[in-house]
């Protein structure tokens, strides 16, 4: 029970901190009197339960208080007075009847304890207690004083004995000396010595009020003094407790933070003197300091019903518990103001100013101005205190401006600032870094008497370490020292904790022992600022000494230092010490945070811990007040996923509403976790028990989708239940849909949604806005982009990034606009003047996009002339503008200057130049650019080998390519399937088929999958080898994995098809296609028609044309000129003009192409005349002859059996305009030659090759009637215009060869004699050297009815040359260098290979088409009976036979079979085993050659050449 004014302590040491040096722990209880601290009747509970210690307030409260009226019973050993004044010799009897005091609740009477000197007896203990007051007594004799001073000090005086009165001794004015004499006293005594020692000497004498005073100035300095001072008045019979005492008291304990001690003194303090407003106003300032509203409330509220009116004071207090527990809530100043006003006391000053101060300490600058000008509405004048808080809370809302002009408005009212007015404005400046200001207010804060204090130290010291100059705080700090400041705790804070931030550990250990030794005790926010910094820097071991350290202090940890040691132990593993640091972090009353439960499960977790998984679920309902729906969000970041389904579950099945924010943080982490399945059950059973969140939970479903990369799925999901208008306020939704149509480029769709979300009223965000822009830009509408931002500019959106505005450059540029471009950079100039580099290289770019290289170059010189320099970026956009603009050329010149400016030429500017020369098809430039780049020491890359390679084939450099692939390889770099498909292509237009076997199967053995490219070659490489059964095998194998020829493949199949002939599998392939639903183009169908032309079918033809038609095809001129050519070439001339007819009949202006074609189908069957008349008919209907006209007359001259059928062929278009081939046979002058360089050049533009056919029908036609000289001359103008290639035959260094592919038989032959020539002057000079072998490449194609292979064959077989076919290809004949050089030196047909005209026209043509071989006229005899009996022989048999007159020639022929005959005969009758085992071997080895080469996958398989007469 409590018991009105006593004070009872179960033990002493229960009154002091552990660290403090009490009375009672000093000395044993038996050595000396002790001054003990307790209440003036200390009486001890029998039992503990009855009391609480000073640590643990008890429980009961007031209520105990009430109920008890009567007494309480202490027991302690000490309350005795013969114990407690052993030299007064007092009996036990004169003090209590029992060793156990007791007294009763009752005053005792006023008793006036005896002096000192009635009771002297002569013990140990009062010989020291005597020797002390001589002391005293002298140290008082040493002091100038007069009489009065020494009576008033309690001595006698020398010349008169008075004792004051009562009255008298309130009235004196010296009460200032004697509670300072005896402050001094106390605060002077050792440790091991007792208050009681100054106090019973009672030198001087004292009213109760100068008793406060000693209280108070004693604990300002020592609280422990204090109380001692309190206890030992509480124990004299004479001191009567008053309010004033008891308020004085807890005001010391609370100022001391000692709210135990204060709550157990007021409670058992007497009611009629705790019973007083100053008393109740004193408790309440006790729990206003540790923010304990709550106990402030209870305490107003037990005042009114003990009847005790509250005063200002009291709501003063209230207000200030009720500031420091919680933050300031919206109108809650004025809701206290008038709580205030309720009571009828008028709010004064420091009613306002505590207010202030709290939104000052809170930033809130709202209530703080609702305050201030209520203030000034009740006509309450602001004082100092209230102009600082203002001024401190503009500094802290960073309204700078306002605060100095409330400092400027403060002096001009006559306030003078003082310290703290100069601080917070300090601060305010401080607080945005503004240095130089800061500056400035300490000069005149020194200028006007202000020194710079601890606090203007802190600040600016807190500023410079925010300004990560930590060297320059430091040095202040050290100045703070030289200048006499002591660093605060505050000082060595904000050092530790801005140190600890910067990683600078070391640093911030150092200042904490500096703290230390300077004897400044560190704080609790001391402690935990390097705790913090441990942490960071992953100091365990440190940390956990510093956390120990702070606990040995006497400091409490607060809920951030246990956060911090909790994360620490965490983050180690230190699973042990973290739950016993997390078990007396609950016990402490401190809860942790969701993020630590969150660390904390994490671990756990990890660690197979469920045993306390399920206790930690258990403090977050129980402790922390969570309800099942915040417990499954922290268990779901916590990793605890099943724990947290459950939890959710119960809670919905509990009937708690679903929460929006709860509910998306769980999905968010299944999210990051990639647990989907998982998320979109625990959706699903949602939406079965939570009907009325069906919207929330299809939201949560569409965003799981996306995150789980199911478009579709969420897609379709927000089609079936986005259109209800509830659905779409949903911002998370509608961004998790965008984000991911962005992501799979679906920006339309993504484009939909966005205006899907802006018609729903949802606002987007700025990141949203800078996605939208992208995908406008990306869809090509940059000025739905560009419009996009500006509605948000005018919304107050301020774009962060300029990403989005590159984008919108970016996309003009491409779009050729740069004019916008130019304009959005000028306005963003205008916004900033200083413009973002990637902006400047953005409108460089647009400008290279349209070729602009001068605006270009503009921007580029005003970067480096402003800034920012230009990059690299910057570089590759002018030259780009360079290659935009076709001036190629002036690349190396800009380069150059950018050298000479100091720019080094980057690898990407290198590359960007090298493709350009690339795509420009400029292989010297490229390689040349390719081979500085390596001597710079830039390696090439991949994409380099590539881009080289492809233009090497398209050049077809051969050896280049074959040496890139290998450097390349070398590398490091495997060649990819692109550059394998550019190599199997370079190899097809050389017709190299073994090697794009190898290649192939190089890609089969790299893994790669062929794709329709490698297939396509492929094919075409079969068809053009005569394989085209092969070729649609592999077709068939193509589609097998699931890829579609082209229609070119297509095309080649069916050609070789027609070329073999296969015509039934040309005519499946032509059907499958149009079954197929392909649609044709017209090639097709004039393909067909080719290849029902060369069969003879002409009805197909026919029918051909309909079908043409069905198509949607209509036939032009073109086909009709076709189907005649197909009468013609079968000897129809007739069925020609019959189409000719009917093409006149349709109406269609026609040209000479039809009428060329009925021409060339009546002189090929040698009816000339008819022929003519054709021409004459033509010439009547108004169309005038051109080169198709002479082209075909041309070669029906040099086909002609005589040379007056040629004359009279050649007369007829001599008679319509053109005599330049009939000049070319009859005269000789040298004016022709530029007539027909003249004719040439006419003819080269024109379409259809004529220029080309022109040349060939020519040069036959002047080799026929053996002008040589004259076709020479007319083959090599035909090189120089470039009508043939410059390198039709070629005599280099180790390069002999000639390509007389598309060439007539008459300038084969010419060409061939010339390509003799020259390589017969080689070998008798030796230079240029030859190769190993010469290759001479004739195709397989027919030019005119006529095969340039066979023609060409025939003439080298006749003059005994060393060429064979080759073996691997067609159309390709190889002599031996060796073999080639004796021949031309020897042979007798090489002695004059001099091109010369005949001196007169032979009667007959020198040359006769025999099965489609151009040949000489005098050979025709023996080629036809050498082919008949012998078939295929050798060039120099062929040779020697032709030689050989008609009747000798016969008989050699003869005699050769013979022999052959008898040969054989004779080697079946005798056999060699040798040579038999030989054959064996040989037969073996070529099966299992053609058993490789005829696999099914195999490739590049070459048939041996044939002999001319199956040709």
């Amino acid at each position: 029970m409590a018991v009105p004014g006593l004070l009872a302590f179960a033990s002493m040491p229960s009154l002091y901190p552990s660290d403090s040096k009490s009375p009672s722990s000093s000395k044993p209880s038996t050595s000396r009197h002790t001054a003990l601290p307790c209440s003036s009747t200390a009486l001890v509970s029998p039992t503990n339960d009855t009391i609480s210690s000073p640590e643990e307030p008890n429980p009961s409260g007031d209520n105990d208080n009430a109920k008890n009226t009567t007494t309480q019973k202490f027991n302690y050993s000490r309350a005795s007075p013969s114990l407690r004044w052993p030299h007064l010799r007092l009996s036990v009897s004169e003090t209590c009847p029992s060793t156990q005091t007791q007294f009763t609740v009752a005053s005792p009477p006023q008793t006036q304890v005896g002096k000192s000197d009635t009771f002297s007896v002569e013990t140990p203990h009062s010989e020291a207690k005597e020797k002390t007051q001589k002391q005293d007594c002298t140290e008082l004799e040493h002091l100038d004083v007069n009489d009065d001073t020494q009576e008033a000090l309690g001595r006698r005086s020398k010349t008169r004995v008075k004792k004051m009165n009562k009255l008298a001794l309130k009235r004196a004015k010296d009460w200032r000396e004697r509670v300072k004499y005896l402050t001094d006293r106390i605060l002077a005594l050792k440790s091991e010595e007792f208050v009681a020692d100054v106090l019973d000497d009672r030198k001087v004498q004292m009213t109760p009020t100068d008793f406060c005073f000693v209280v108070k100035w004693v604990g300002q300095t020592s609280w422990q003094r204090a109380l001692e001072v309190y206890e030992w008045l509480n124990l004299r019979h004479w001191y009567s407790p008053n309010p004033r005492m008891l308020a004085t008291i807890l005001s010391v304990l609370g100022k001391a933070n000692q709210e135990a001690l204060a709550v157990e003194i007021f409670t058992r303090a007497e009611q009629a003197v705790g019973n007083t407003v100053q008393v109740y106003n004193a408790m309440m300032g006790v729990y206003a300091r540790s923010g304990r509203f709550n106990n402030v409330q209870e305490l107003l509220d037990l005042m009114r019903e003990r009847g005790c009116e509250p005063d200002l004071v009291s709501f003063n207090t209230l207000i200030n518990a009720r500031v420091k527990s919680r933050s300031m809530v919206p109108d809650l100043a004025i809701q206290l103001l008038n709580e205030v006003r309720r009571a009828r006391i008028k709010p004064d000053v420091i009613t306002y100013n505590t207010l202030i101060s709290a939104c000052s300490r809170e930033s809130n600058l709202e209530e703080a101005v609702k305050i201030y000008n209520d203030m000034e509405a009740h006509n309450c004048q602001p004082d100092l205190w209230t102009y600082n808080a203002m001024i401190s809370v503009y500094g802290r809302s960073g309204l700078s401006e306002k605060a100095e002009l409330l400092f400027k408005e403060l002096k001009s009212k006559g306030f003078f600032p003082d310290a703290v007015t100069y601080n917070s404005l300090l601060y305010t400046f401080a607080k945005e870094r503004n240095a130089e200001k800061v500056k400035d207010i300490c000069e005149e804060m020194v200028k006007v008497g202000f020194g710079k204090d601890e606090m203007t130290y802190n600040t600016i010291i807190n500023m410079y370490m925010k300004q990560g100059q930590h060297d320059r705080a430091l040095q202040l700090y050290r100045d703070m020292k030289l200048s006499g400041r002591n660093p605060d705790a505050v000082t060595y804070t904000v050092l530790i904790d801005s140190l600890g931030k910067a990683n600078k550990i070391a640093e911030a250990a150092d200042v904490m022992s500096e703290m230390l030794d300077a004897g400044v005790k560190p704080t609790l926010h001391t402690y935990s600022a390097l705790i913090c910094g441990y942490a960071k820097a992953g100091k365990r071991v440190e940390a956990e000494e510093t956390f120990n350290c702070m606990l040995r202090s006497g400091i409490k940890a607060d809920c951030l230092a246990y956060s911090v040691m909790l994360d620490v132990f965490l983050r180690f593993n230190e699973i042990t010490k973290a739950m016993t640091l997390y078990r007396e972090m609950v016990r402490e009353g401190f809860t942790p945070d969701n993020t630590n439960y969150e660390v904390l499960l994490r671990v756990l977790v990890r660690e197979e811990k469920s045993e306390f998984i399920e206790g930690v679920v258990r403090d977050m309902e129980e402790l922390s007040g969570m309800n099942p729906q915040v417990i499954s969000s922290v268990l779901v970041k916590g990793e605890c996923y099943d724990h947290a389904a459950r939890t959710l579950r119960i809670a919905i099945g509990n009937g708690y509403e679903l929460d929006r924010e709860n509910l998306l943080s769980i999905m968010s982490s299944y999210s990051s976790s990639a647990r989907y399945s998982e998320a979109c059950e625990l959706l699903e059973f949602l939406r079965e028990h939570a009907p009325d969140s069906n919207q929330l939970i299809t939201e949560a479903l569409i965003i799981i989708l996306c995150k789980a990369q199911k478009l579709d799925a969420a897609l379709e999901e927000y089609s079936n239940k986005g259109k209800l208008g509830s659905l779409s306020r949903s911002y998370t939704m509608y961004e998790s849909l965008i984000q991911e149509c962005k992501q799979n480029e679906l920006f339309d769709i993504a484009s939909q949604v966005f205006s899907d979300m802006r018609l729903n009223g949802v606002e987007p965000s700025e990141s949203l806005y800078q996605t939208m822009a992208f995908v406008y830009c990306r869809m090509g509408f940059p000025e739905t982009a560009h419009q996009l931002l500006y509605h948000a500019e005018m919304k107050g959106i301020e774009l962060s990034e300029v990403s989005a505005y590159i984008d919108i450059i970016e996309a003009y540029g491409q779009l050729k606009l740069w004019q916008k471009a130019e304009s959005l950079v000028g306005s963003l100039r205008k916004r900033n003047s200083a413009v973002d580099r990637r902006v400047w290289n953005a409108l460089i770019h647009a400008y290279a996009f349209s070729g602009c290289y001068e605006r270009a170059r503009a921007i580029f010189n005003t970067m480096m002339r402003d800034g920012p320099s230009p990059t690299v970026d910057s570089i590759n956009g002018l030259l780009q503008a360079l290659i935009v603009d076709d001036r190629l050329n002036e690349l190396y010149v800009v380069v150059q200057e950018l050298q000479d400016t100091g720019f080094k030429i980057s690898k990407s500017s290198i590359l960007l130049m090298l493709e350009a020369f690339a795509r420009a098809g400029n292989l010297f430039e490229v390689q040349k650019v390719y081979n500085g780049m390596k001597a710079a020491g830039y390696f090439p890359t991949m994409h380099l080998y590539r881009i080289m390679i492809g233009l090497l084939c398209k050049a077809r450099r051969v050896r280049d390519v074959e040496a890139m692939l290998s450097e390349m390889e070398a590398a490091g770099f495997k060649p990819d399937l692109g550059i394998w498909n550019s190599i199997l292509k370079l190899y097809l237009s050389i017709e190299d088929f073994r090697k794009m076997a190898i290649v192939y199967q190089k890609i089969q053995e790299a893994g790669l999958k062929p794709d329709d490219e490698t297939y396509n070659t492929l094919i075409i490489m079969y068809c053009r080898d005569r394989r085209p059964e092969e070729g649609l095998s592999l077709m068939h194998e193509m589609r097998k994995v699931g890829l579609e020829p082209k229609l070119d493949t297509y095309k080649s199949l069916i050609t070789a098809f027609g070329k073999q002939p296969s015509f039934e599998q040309a005519e499946e392939l032509f059907e499958e296609l149009r079954s197929n639903g392909y649609k044709l183009d017209r090639s097709f169908y004039h393909l067909m028609m080719k290849i029902y032309r060369n069969t003879g079918d002409h009805q197909k033809a026919e029918n051909l044309l309909g079908i043409m038609k069905d198509a949607g095809i209509e036939p032009t001129v073109a086909t009709m000129h076709l189907l005649m050519v197909s009468y013609g070439s079968s000897g129809q001339p007739q069925e020609a003009e019959n189409v000719l007819k009917n093409l006149r009949m349709t109406g269609l202006v026609l040209d000479t192409l039809p009428y060329s074609s009925v021409i060339d189908a009546y002189l090929g069957n040698g009816d000339f005349k008819a022929g003519i008349e054709k021409l004459m008919e033509m010439k009547e209907v108004g169309i005038e002859p051109d080169h198709r006209i002479w082209t075909c007359f041309i070669r029906a001259a040099s086909l002609s059996q005589s040379t007056n059928d040629a004359i009279y062929v050649l007369n007829a278009i001599q008679g319509v305009g053109f005599d330049l081939p009939i000049r070319l046979l009859r005269e000789k002058s040298d004016s022709l030659v530029l007539e027909v360089d003249r004719c040439l050049e006419r003819l080269e533009p024109l379409e259809d090759n004529a220029a080309f056919n022109f040349v060939n029908a020519l040069v036959d036609l002047l080799w026929a009637f053996e002008l040589r000289a004259t076709a020479s001359w007319v083959f090599q103008l035909a090189i120089k215009r470039s009508i043939y290639h410059h390198d039709v035959f070629r005599v280099a260094e180790k390069d002999w060869r000639a390509d007389f592919r598309k060439l007539s038989a008459g300038s084969a032959l010419v060409g061939l004699t010339l390509w003799l020539d020259h390589m017969q002057d080689a070998s008798l000079q030796g230079y240029p050297e030859s190769p190993k072998s010469v290759v001479l490449i004739t195709g397989t194609a027919e030019y005119n009815m006529v095969s340039l292979n066979s023609t060409l064959k025939v003439c080298l077989w006749e003059m005994g040359s060393p060429f064979f076919p080759c073996k691997t290809r067609s159309g390709v004949l190889v002599a031996k260098a060796h073999s080639l050089r004796m021949w031309l030196k020897d042979s007798p047909f090489c002695l004059d290979l001099e091109l010369k005209d005949s001196s007169r026209l032979p009667e007959l043509n020198s040359m006769q088409l025999l099965e489609g071989c151009f040949i000489r006229r005098g050979l025709v005899p023996a080629f036809k009976e050498i082919s008949e009996k012998m078939g295929v022989v050798s060039p120099k048999k062929f040779s020697r036979l032709a030689l050989l007159p008609d009747e000798k020639r016969g008989k050699v022929i003869q005699a050769d079979i013979e022999g052959r005959k008898e040969k054989l005969e004779k080697a079946k009758k005798t056999v060699d085993p040798k040579r038999l085992m030989k054959m064996k071997k040989l037969k073996r080895r070529r099966y299992i050659r053609e058993a490789m080469l005829y696999r099914r996958d195999a490739v590049g398989l070459q048939k041996n050449a044939i002999g001319m007469s199956a040709e």
